[in-house]
């Protein structure tokens, strides 16, 4: 998972995609944000869907997905249409995140209308239903508090069937929670611990029972922070350039000891070990966070990680 508002260049998200093809990683999935979260105006961000788009021919095997998109960012009939063009550039290999949206600096710098939390939740809710169903129905309509669609004829079809994943992305709350378990395929939750993800996927449980749905049906990912070497040499210098880009003032030590409950962090070993007390805890899949996105050999051990 990569931060792409942190400055990655074309040339970069070229290089990341094909050492995840090279080093057997499943997917390549990137964040949806216009401006750094850590670093202000010094770093910028070519758009998610664009880059999507343009990676899919450039890659063969990889899933290509956005952790997440805001509701605040597009109109559903615009991502839908997005998700769309990169399920049929990429032979169907494509996932769809969607989210909430958080940062209300850069709904400010761009112009998007950032509104309470409670008013994106509901953006959020209609927009999963009505991408549901425009990949997935021959004919929409849609009468909502925030969107219309009147008559909708969504073509061409994807080529993924019934139609591209839709991952929910929250903290395991009923904002996030409820319309994940009506439409979507997954709910991702981020820089979670061990024991906050098996508390996620008792909520998860408990909602899909309550809506008649099989809880084994909406598995649960999560996306983390990931430091990892094939020997503690590796791994300081790692943590040192991951505080670095980050702007931390943090030691190696420190940001271990700060973040290793939250972080997967360590030798190939070490975090073999970490990924599956995450496994044991009911999450079925991870992102692993490369924030030093020049460090292609942290690909490359990644690869050794998942297959250890």
């Amino acid at each position: 998972m990569i931060e792409g508002q942190e400055g990655v260049s074309w040339d970069e998200w070229v290089a990341l995609a094909r050492a995840c093809e090279e080093h057997g990683i499943e997917g390549l999935f990137r964040s949806d944000h216009y401006a750094s979260t850590v670093a202000g105006e010094a770093r910028g961000s070519l758009d998610a869907w664009a880059t999507l788009g343009a990676l899919a021919p450039l890659t063969s095997r990889i899933r290509l997905g956005t952790l997440v998109s805001p509701a605040t960012f597009r109109h559903p009939s615009v991502l839908a249409k997005n998700a769309l063009a990169v399920d049929h550039a990429s032979a169907g290999r494509v996932e769809i995140g969607m989210g909430a949206g958080w940062m209300e600096r850069e709904h400010e710098a761009y112009g998007f209308p950032f509104t309470d939390t409670s008013m994106r939740l509901d953006l959020l809710a209609e927009q999963v239903e009505i991408v549901h169903r425009l990949l997935s129905e021959e004919r929409v309509s849609f009468d909502g508090k925030h969107y219309r669609l009147h008559d909708a004829s969504p073509r061409p079809a994807p080529v993924q069937r019934p139609r591209p994943p839709i991952i929910v992305g929250g903290s395991g709350r009923s904002g996030t929670v409820g319309p994940a378990v009506r439409y979507a395929d997954e709910y991702n939750t981020t820089f979670a611990t061990v024991e906050e993800c098996a508390a996620r996927r008792r909520r998860l449980d408990a909602a899909c029972a309550e809506a008649g749905r099989d809880p084994a049906t909406l598995p649960l990912s999560l996306m983390i922070g990931c430091v990892v070497g094939r020997d503690e040499g590796e791994v300081r210098d790692r943590l040192r350039r991951r505080a670095e880009r980050s702007g931390s003032p943090a030691s190696p030590e420190e940001l271990r000891a700060e973040r290793g409950d939250r972080f997967v962090i360590g030798t190939v070993e070490e975090a073999s070990e970490r990924l599956r007390a995450y496994e044991a805890a009911g999450v079925t899949r991870v992102m692993l966070q490369h924030l030093d996105h020049a460090d292609l050999d942290m690909v490359a051990v990644m690869g050794e990680l998942y297959s250890s």
